[in-house]
């Protein structure tokens, strides 16, 4: 199985982890529950406006298709990575709103795995775009704010 694969599948895996199956074992304040609905719903907007912006050339491999094309505009002039941002904002709000330790340690575990896919598209870029990808990058953050 290639690199890619292994990382898709991973990816696949700690995210059927945060609907981990069992009862709440915790109560949460009402102002945590909006804050975590909020990012339920902001993270899924965030991610479905990249992969829009993607068209036909979305994949889950972190090697673009043959006829990609470079996109920085829509939500790629903000992040490098929206798809990424968008999942992790709204796989936290849906983690702490499951109430139960396991879907925040596979919330943990896709962290871990968008970074480690993160740093396997960059290069994969970086090869087929050259310096018109870094110069994207020294414009645009790689998840959100400076990062």
């Amino acid at each position: 199985m290639s690199k890619s694969n292994c990382l898709t599948t991973a990816q696949a895996a700690s995210m059927a982890g945060l609907f981990w199956p069992g009862r709440a074992k915790w109560k949460l304040p009402k102002i945590v529950k909006v804050g975590a609905w909020l990012a339920v719903a902001a993270g899924g907007a965030v991610a479905a406006a990249g992969a829009l912006e993607q068209g036909e050339q979305l994949t889950s491999s972190t090697t673009p298709p043959k006829r990609a094309q470079l996109i920085t505009s829509g939500p790629y002039a903000h992040s490098r990575h929206p798809i990424y941002v968008g999942l992790l904002v709204a796989g936290s709000g849906f983690a702490l709103l499951r109430r139960r330790i396991e879907p925040l340690i596979a919330f943990g575990s896709l962290a871990t795995v968008l970074h480690r896919k993160v740093d396997a598209e960059e290069n994969a870029l970086v090869a087929r775009f050259g310096k018109g990808y870094k110069k994207y990058t020294k414009r645009t953050p790689r998840m959100f704010g400076p990062y």
